[in-house]
């Protein structure tokens, strides 16, 4: 539950100017998440196990302008496990305006990723951590391919925009100054579009959003743009139990400068509510082809997982987990048993 605060002005009575600025109001949330996660690898024949303990705290600023424009931002403490203080921490500027449309400055550059549905997917914190680090170029999630500058913004447009009951869209746009470069790869100028609709058939409510991110690279040998991405997914909502189904396409430059060129996202998800239990279940199958900056790539990653969990509200704000998936992942059309395997969560957390 979030508690709300009132942000005194301390720092400019220390200077003998109290009164001058008004306080802003201000709320925080977080959680902290305990529990055990095991994983039994295809290259070994021990399973091994750990505790897993993360942590997040997450402060919301915001005040409303006289003519009724709210100007919002926010900034983290903590965000799972990791300290966040610093310049990274702070969260844009939204400005929300009376006809519920909002303009997000700063860290605002990907209108396609707000406007997507949210498909179904397991709980917990169970996974292969080798796959992250390891070669595989296979996206692991129909966003895979967003990159902006910090320098943007992002229009969302209020609901029912054009006059179409249940459709909304988002335009953004950044602007990048890194410099050329021929080890790394930052976007430079991107554009991206997105839209949702949603609309009721029967008993039950259908959600569909899809966009298209489109990023110029700062290497100076690379093929292909920082990303060339599109992504679309649907979710439909009868009762107590929501189906949905997203797929993502398109081609990249990562961080150190590997080309990835026909990458490919399909995901599937389920869940179930039953009185205080959530039952999840969720797949993916990806693939993508990488080579180094200037090449194309001439073998197949893949990427494959399969997912279940369930979820108990043991009170209000504690929720217990119990969690496991099975990954099966290939390198250059090569199975890796080191990226491959099944793993398990039993853990609770705790949100306020």
């Amino acid at each position: 539950m979030k508690k709300e605060l009132l942000i005194a002005s301390a720092l400019t009575a220390s200077f003998g100017l109290a009164g001058v600025a008004e306080a802003a109001t201000a709320s925080f949330a977080g959680n902290v998440r305990n529990g055990v996660t095991g994983s039994d690898l295809d290259d070994t024949t021990t399973a091994s196990h750990s505790a897993t303990q993360q942590a997040s705290l997450t402060f919301s600023v915001s005040e409303t302008t006289d003519a009724g424009t709210k100007m919002s931002t926010g900034f983290n403490i903590m965000d799972e496990n990791a300290s966040d203080v610093g310049a990274s921490s702070a969260s844009g500027l939204t400005l929300t305006f009376t006809d519920g449309s909002t303009l997000a400055l700063i860290e605002a550059g990907n209108a396609a990723t707000g406007r997507i549905a949210a498909v179904p997917g397991a709980s917990g914190e169970q996974g292969i951590t080798g796959v992250a680090s390891s070669a595989n170029a296979a996206p692991g999630a129909i966003t895979w391919g967003s990159s902006s500058d910090n320098v943007g913004f992002t229009y969302t447009s209020a609901a029912d925009a054009m006059g179409v009951e249940g459709l909304t869209f988002g335009i953004s746009a950044a602007v990048g100054d890194d410099g050329d470069a021929s080890a790394s790869s930052n976007a430079e100028t991107s554009y991206s579009v997105g839209a949702t609709y949603v609309t009721t058939t029967g008993d039950s409510t259908v959600t569909i959003g899809g966009g298209f991110i489109q990023a110029g690279d700062s290497n100076t040998t690379t093929v292909n743009d920082k990303a060339d991405v599109m992504m679309v997914s649907a979710t439909a909502v009868t009762g107590d139990l929501t189906l949905g189904v997203g797929y993502g396409a398109g081609s990249r430059v990562n961080q150190d400068a590997t080309e990835v060129d026909g990458a490919s996202i399909m995901t599937l998800g389920a869940s179930y509510v039953s009185g205080d239990m959530t039952l999840s279940v969720g797949m993916m199958d990806s693939e993508a082809k990488d080579g180094a900056a200037g090449s194309d790539g001439t073998n197949t990653d893949t990427l494959e997982s399969v997912s279940g969990s369930v979820d108990y509200a043991v009170a209000s704000g504690v929720t217990a987990t119990i969690g496991y998936t099975d990954v099966s992942a290939a390198n250059e059309g090569v199975s890796v048993p080191g990226n491959s395997g099944s793993a398990w969560y039993i853990g609770a957390n705790i949100s306020f």
